[in-house]
């Protein structure tokens, strides 16, 4: 989602503002900017383009400095539009006009204050003019209202009065030299340099500047300046965070042979796979064992599935279906009862809490707003038992959570997740896997069994990657369609949700996904010649009943696409396109049966001419509610 860069140093950060900013690109964003101090004042550039139109601009205006800040946007609060666009200004308030009135404060911010509307009035009433429809303003002029000499007395004095969510970062006309920031609910962090300190919204961002980063906690202040920093906590007093090696990786990683990064990590499921699963080579609970912190052990999984006796799973997007997924395999191999909720709606309702049970998060970034919330929820309520399913190490989710099962997908670019889900799912096959031995429902003969299937996934991906020129055939008649059914039974019911979601997200098709058996129980009614329907045909127990469900859509004129097994004995013939899969895989049919669904999705979108990487309104990150 929105991105932060900030630096104090005594070289020109402008290069290296812009450089982090194009390395948080992936997340999605419609406008972008920079602020820095420079000549006795603030200079300001701002742009809805690319990160390298802003790179363009910032040298034709020969914009240069020692301190700034800079920001990529997702429109939350106002259009995506210049006057929107972060860095925002205050003027201060004055005899002139403000248009007239230098700029005293330059901030960017992730999140949302809630309470925006009545700061904006107080400070309307103030005097305070506002140039932006944007949450992010009312901080700003909160800000230099405050300001009486030192920006961190300011700065604590202003989020002081803020509700919601927020990462700052700040500079000020009259104190050269000096960034502050802070964060609640949004995640920042301090990069550590030789002579020169900085401030991000993900290490990633400093990818190649400094491997040095202190991850900021709930409620930390932060004041840098080019030798020095200090932190202080949510009570103002000053804190020591400890300072990590991470070694994060540069978000622009090369295309190579692929047009987009979303091709590219489709075909990456095989090595994402393989190193997800590398290192297994039995099912054991200390797979999920908390990280050392501090030099003290983690938490023992060993413990904490022997005081467990059900699973609740909380996610959002593709990475709920996934949890939708593991549902069937928690219930059917580990027999532990396993209940699935939407993060963005978990906390707002009543719900009854057993602190039995294991709750687990599942981010691809380990930052996303809603879920963390939800944890966070679910442990205010007695539910002390948690465990992440990330593809981030560091990640706030990895962090507050008890124990973790890393995902070692790598960085996924696209916006529409791929392979952090499949490797999700290995991660999720695992932990049931785990949870089945310590239930004493998993016999020596099926962990072998599952073993052997798991570290034959890699070879299965790739037979079924082969299958792409026969999904490229479908591709281009959906490209001709604004609306489309996904079919699924039991386990694969998730899969076609999930490939409902990407023909969505990449596309801008309407597509939904239901239960084949609820076919009849209303969507019929839509299934016409002009409605591709998408039907995942595994040869499983159900396959008899997903047949009388495409028999149904047949007899109405509908035109069936099939995702099949190689004994289903559903063969191609007018109105019904097949796709046969390599090999039927058990329980561990979803990871291939949804890779055709991430193919189909994105060679439409190719075959529209729609934007892959960036589909419109998303986002890949998403760090506010």
């Amino acid at each position: 989602m929105c991105g932060i860069v900030g630096a104090a140093s005594h070289r020109d950060i402008v290069p290296l503002l812009v450089q982090g900013l194009q390395r948080l690109e992936y997340r999605g964003y419609d406008s972008c900017g920079v602020a820095v101090h420079a000549g006795g004042g603030l200079g300001r550039a701002r742009t809805t383009s690319r990160v390298a139109d802003l790179l363009t601009q910032v040298s034709t205006e020969h914009i240069e400095g020692q301190t700034g800040i800079a920001h990529t946007r997702w429109a939350t609060h106002g259009a995506p539009a210049v006057h929107n666009a972060h860095p925002h200004f205050s003027h201060g308030v004055g005899e002139l006009p403000s248009s007239q009135r230098p700029p005293r404060i330059a901030l960017v911010h992730n999140g949302i204050i809630e309470n925006h509307e009545s700061l904006r009035t107080a400070l309307m009433a103030r005097g305070y003019v506002f140039a932006s429809q944007t949450d992010t303003e009312v901080i700003a002029h909160l800000i230099d209202s405050a300001y009486d000499g030192d920006l961190f007395e300011a700065l604590k004095t202003a989020v002081a009065q803020l509700h919601g969510a927020y990462a700052i970062a700040v500079i000020c006309r009259d104190e050269p030299h000096r960034v502050v920031g802070a964060r609640a609910g949004s995640p920042l962090v301090l990069g550590v340099g030789q002579g020169e300190n900085f401030l991000a919204s993900d290490a990633m961002a400093l990818a190649g500047v400094t491997d040095q980063i202190v991850y900021l906690e709930e409620g930390d202040l932060v004041d840098l300046q080019p030798g020095k920093y200090w932190i202080a906590d949510r009570h103002h007093k000053r804190v020591e965070r400890r300072v990590r090696t991470v070694h994060a990786h540069s978000g622009a990683a090369e295309l190579g042979p692929y047009r987009h990064y979303m091709q590219k990590e489709i075909f990456e499921q095989p090595r994402a796979i393989a190193d997800t699963l590398e290192g297994v080579e039995g099912i054991v609970p200390e797979l999920f064992d908390g990280a050392e912190v501090d030099g003290q052990p983690g938490a023992s999984a060993y413990r904490v599935f022997e005081e467990i006796d059900q699973v609740l799973i909380l996610a959002c997007g593709t990475s709920y279906y996934s949890g939708c997924a593991a549902k069937y395999w928690l219930e059917g191999i580990a027999g532990v009862p396993t209940q699935v909720e939407i993060a963005s709606e978990y906390r707002y309702r009543d719900s009854v809490p057993n602190p039995r049970t294991l709750v687990v998060t599942i981010s691809q970034s380990g930052e996303t707003a809603d879920t963390l919330a939800a944890l966070r929820h679910a442990r205010s309520l007695g539910m002390a038992q948690t465990l992440t399913i990330c593809n981030v190490a560091t990640s706030a989710m990895v962090r507050e959570c008890k124990l973790a099962y890393i995902t070692r997908a790598g960085v996924e670019i696209g916006v529409a997740s791929t392979k952090a889900f499949t490797t999700q799912l290995a991660g999720l096959f695992l932990l049931t896997l785990a949870l089945a031995q310590s239930k004493g429902r998993l016999s020596e003969e099926d962990e072998a069994r599952y073993l052997k299937e798991m570290r034959h996934l890699p070879v299965a991906l790739q037979s079924v990657l082969a299958l792409e020129p026969q999904v490229v055939a479908w591709a281009e008649d959906f490209a001709r369609k604004e609306n489309a059914l996904f079919l699924g039974r039991g386990l694969h019911y998730p899969i076609a949700l999930e490939g409902a979601l990407k023909l969505k997200e990449v596309t801008y098709i309407h597509a939904e996904a239901y239960a084949a058996g609820e076919l009849k129980h209303g969507p019929l009614a839509l299934v016409t010649s002009e409605m591709p329907v998408v039907a995942v045909a595994p040869n499983d127990a159900l396959l008899d009943k997903l047949k009388s469900n495409l028999q149904e859509v047949r007899a109405r004129g509908g035109v069936l696409y099939v995702l099949a097994d190689g004994d289903t004995h559903i063969e191609s013939s007018e109105g019904l396109h097949v796709i046969r899969m390599p090999e039927h895989y058990g329980r561990l049919s979803p990871l291939l049966h949804v890779v055709p669904l991430q193919l189909l999705a994105y060679h439409t979108a190719c075959a529209r001419g729609t934007d892959v990487d960036k589909p419109r309104n998303l986002a890949k990150s998403v760090t506010v509610e």
